[in-house]
């Protein structure tokens, strides 16, 4: 309830509000323009005007039943296979028909010179007596038997023969460097000693190694622990090297 005041009886001016302009895409024009061109003439209600049907031309009873091929008979596909008919009732069959072979002696005779068959191997596995193939089981020796058995593959052959055809070229290239001058063999003695020489260092060091201190907290401490082990991979590379060659070659061109 509004309540009686004086300033009530003076004339008020309405203000009207002001809204905001209403928001129009800039691409308002390009989409109507768009709309049009891709819009079918008639597409939904049809064309304006439909020329009306013939009257002759009405629709007339099962009009729109399908059309079907004239009838032919029927052949099955394996008629020219039917085995001969049953015979008939006053149909009687050839009597009398006699033949002079002996089954009992043919049967005896065939049996007798026919070869007994093996009977197949088999194993039982369990208290019931259940039996089984010892072809199948993996008892029998297959292997041992086969022509190959115990024989060097080819590709095995080939390959030694191609092993031999590089040891023999590398052969030759040394002996042409050797005869060069280019090579110098080095001598067993000479090779023990090395080998000697590098397994001392390495003994050396590892005992050096072994008085480190067991906690490297210090940079220096660090440092010289790896590089200690770093020498020590490249002493136990340079032993196995020798020691798996036994002719080493030294040439002056380095």
């Amino acid at each position: 309830m509004v309540e009686e005041s004086i300033y009530n009886l003076l004339p008020t001016v309405a203000h009207p509000e002001s809204k905001n302009d209403r928001y129009v895409s800039v691409f308002h024009e390009n989409v109507k323009d768009e709309l049009k061109q891709k819009k079918s003439i008639s597409k939904t209600m049809g064309p304006a005007k439909v020329s009306p049907n013939d009257p002759q031309t009405f629709a007339k009873k099962r009009g729109k039943e399908p059309v079907l091929p004239e009838r032919t008979q029927f052949v099955r596909p394996n008629a020219d296979q039917k085995r001969p008919p049953v015979p008939k009732i006053d149909e009687k069959p050839v009597m009398g028909l006699k033949s002079n072979k002996n089954f009992i002696n043919t049967n005896a005779v065939e049996n007798i010179m026919s070869v007994a068959k093996k009977p197949q191997p088999k194993y039982v596995d369990t208290p019931g007596g259940t039996t089984n193939n010892v072809e199948d089981s993996g008892l029998v020796p297959k292997f041992v038997r086969k022509d190959n058995y115990g024989k060097v593959p080819k590709y095995l052959e080939t390959r030694k023969q191609q092993m031999e055809e590089h040891q023999r070229s590398y052969d030759e290239y040394i002996q042409q460097r050797l005869e060069r001058g280019a090579l110098n063999q080095i001598s067993a003695a000479e090779r023990q000693n090395i080998l000697d020489g590098l397994k001392k260092n390495w003994e050396e060091l590892h005992l050096q190694y072994q008085g480190l201190s067991v906690v490297t907290d210090t940079a220096p401490k660090k440092a010289r622990k790896e590089r200690m082990e770093a020498e020590m991979r490249q002493l136990e590379k340079d032993i196995e090297t020798v020691e798996k060659h036994k002719i080493i070659y030294v040439t002056d061109n380095f």
